[in-house]
């Protein structure tokens, strides 16, 4: 990957795509602007039926997954169990953004294969190092 955010797919490349499983309208509203202004394809689940049929679905998986814990229907623990057991979405790295930022919760995520974690509030620059750190 390059400085541009772009993923190197044979002769060409192809921006960074990201899944972005959240509720929030105006976290959705900030966390698309913030992606567009540094290159990203979003795509975004709002409740975790949404994410469930995409993780299911035989489309190609995101680069990265941006995922909150507190979701209607099915919890971000829910998804991440989810997603570890489809072989196309084993090896995609999975961070939480969630308002829990207790320990027990943390470590769950982290067990159930979370990547890294990010407690809301976050800082929208650390938030892009670690998007970039887990995608390299």
């Amino acid at each position: 990957m390059n400085n541009n955010n772009f993923v190197e797919s044979g002769d060409s490349q192809t921006p960074l795509t990201i899944l972005l499983v959240e509720d929030d309208r105006l976290t959705v509203s900030l966390l698309e602007y913030l992606f567009a202004r540094h290159g990203f394809l979003v795509r975004v689940a709002r409740d975790g039926r949404e994410a469930q049929a995409i993780i299911e679905s035989n489309e190609t998986p995101p680069n990265l997954v941006l995922l909150d814990l507190m979701l209607p229907y099915l919890d971000g623990y829910e998804l991440l169990q989810l997603a570890k057991k489809q072989a196309a979405w084993v090896q995609v790295p999975m961070l939480v953004l969630s308002g829990k930022s207790q320990e027990d919760d943390i470590v769950r995520a982290f067990k159930l294969g979370a990547s890294d974690y990010v407690a809301k509030p976050f800082h929208p620059n650390e938030l892009i190092a670690r998007i970039e750190r887990l995608v390299k």
